[in-house]
């Protein structure tokens, strides 16, 4: 098994920035993708960014040039940098591992980003 755990949601002016962290233990894959995804109030959950073991990364473009995805992978712990954020952010955000051979993934219990305007 795999756990995961966030940290560092908020709320914050629009303009601001926030850092999440997610920390993962157990069982974790060796050759994974971790990634951050949200779901706003009513909304489906989207993929925010995703980032491999290798370290090549992907965004939404919705968040190009503002969120910076990053890894490291002593402390098994991956981030999010967000910045420039505007109120279309708010979501609660969950961070994921993916198992890239067995395509298993592990999620976090999310943490709510909400951004006023």
């Amino acid at each position: 098994q795999v756990q995961l755990v966030e940290s560092g949601g908020g709320l914050v002016q629009a303009g601001g920035s926030l850092r999440l962290s997610c920390a993962a233990s157990g069982r974790v894959p060796r050759i994974n993708v971790m990634g951050w995804y949200r779901q706003a109030p009513g909304k489906q959950r989207e993929l925010v960014a995703t980032i491999t073991s290798r370290g090549s990364t992907n965004y939404a473009d919705s968040v190009k040039g503002r969120f910076t995805i990053s890894r490291d992978n002593a402390k098994i712990t991956f981030y999010l940098q967000m910045n420039s954020l505007k109120p279309e952010d708010t979501a609660v955000y969950h961070c994921n591992i993916e198992n890239v051979a067995t395509r298993q993934a592990y999620w976090g219990q999310g943490t709510q980003v909400t951004v006023s305007s």
